[in-house]
């Protein structure tokens, strides 16, 4: 009797030190965090090269009005090698759509995020070759982070609609129809035909490889699938419902719709994708996820461990700085 008192008493007290460290814990992110993230931007990342005129030309932002059809936004570290067979793949699919819808523009915002190696001489030959109206190089100066190059790619950008992909091209570029099939059932206006209500309208589709996990749980380690199993867990026990795969990078979104969410975004590494899907629940948007084909490609930047165990704290603090109202969301619904 007299142990099991002595137990009682130590996980009594043990609670209370873990509600005790939690609360001072919560004050101290509190007090240390801005309800708004800082958006940092240096001059240099303010402009692009456009061989016409041989001179830097200043990009225009989410707020204006857009000028064309699709902005493909593209973050990039050190991805020379990965990055052409992307880029032919998605210009080819966008140069035939050319033809066929001769009204069609898009354009191909690559974000270097303080790439060491050739990736913006890689981007620039694209820029010579089409030119800067349909491709740029955003070359930030200091790396971001994925979320963070994603973010300024977009604020950066002129689309009615805007396509976040990848630099491997894991994803087939083609598969953009399927999204934009589900974007027209969403907000029942064509991405090609009526551009205008589209970037005024408020939706988001991404692409899902939920369909392809069976085929991968037989060829990863087993210690990679409970890495995989406790990421879904921590995302659905801490942020988004309902969405099977959150971290596919090919998600498309209205403008107004990436307006909103990405001008709440604090997180600017990994885990950027829950953040975002997080706020847009949030704020009731239509979401809808859409199988898409998908290739592992060598190189990620995505180390097995390391990785996970960041997006897997700042699934935690996601969770904690929105409920103690240390980071806020600057519109609480939407329109």
């Amino acid at each position: 009797m007299d142990i099991f008192l002595v137990l009682w008493t130590f996980i009594l007290y043990g609670f209370a030190a873990a509600i005790s460290l939690l609360i001072a814990l919560s004050i101290l992110i509190f007090m240390t965090s801005t309800p708004y993230p800082v958006v940092e931007r240096f001059k240099e990342e303010t402009t692009y090269n456009d061989p016409k005129s041989k001179s830097k030309l200043k990009f225009p932002n989410i707020d204006e009005v857009h000028s064309v059809h699709l902005s493909v936004i593209v973050p990039a570290y050190n991805e020379e090698k990965r990055l052409p067979p992307m880029l032919d793949e998605a210009i080819g699919f966008l140069e035939e759509r050319v033809k066929n819808v001769p009204t069609f523009k898009y354009e191909i915002i690559v974000v270097s995020d303080g790439s060491r190696d050739s990736t913006v001489k890689v981007v620039e030959s694209y820029v010579e070759q089409y030119g800067s109206e349909k491709v740029r190089c955003l070359e930030l100066i200091k790396n971001r982070g994925k979320g963070g190059a994603v973010r300024l790619g977009i604020e950066s950008c002129r689309g009615a609609s805007i396509l976040f992909a990848d630099a491997d091209g894991a994803s087939k570029f083609e598969d953009l129809t399927k999204l934009e099939s589900a974007l027209k059932d969403l907000i029942k206006c064509d991405p090609l035909s009526a551009p205008d209500k589209v970037s005024d309208s408020i939706a988001i589709v991404i692409g899902s490889r939920a369909h392809l996990e069976q085929e991968s749980l037989a060829t990863r380690s087993l210690f990679r699938n409970i890495l995989m199993y406790g990421f879904h867990f921590l995302v659905w026990l801490f942020t988004v419902k309902g969405i099977k795969d959150t971290q596919c990078g090919f998600k498309l979104f209205t403008r107004k719709a990436a307006s909103i969410c990405f001008k709440s975004l604090h997180v600017n590494r990994w885990a950027f994708d829950v953040e975002l899907l997080y706020i847009a629940q949030k704020l009731n948007i239509p979401i809808a996820e859409i199988p898409v084909r998908w290739t592992e490609i060598e190189g990620s930047k995505v180390t097995p461990v390391l990785s996970w165990i960041q997006m897997g704290c700042d699934l935690g603090l996601i969770w904690l700085k929105y409920t103690i109202g240390a980071w806020k969301i600057k519109s609480q619904k939407s329109e």
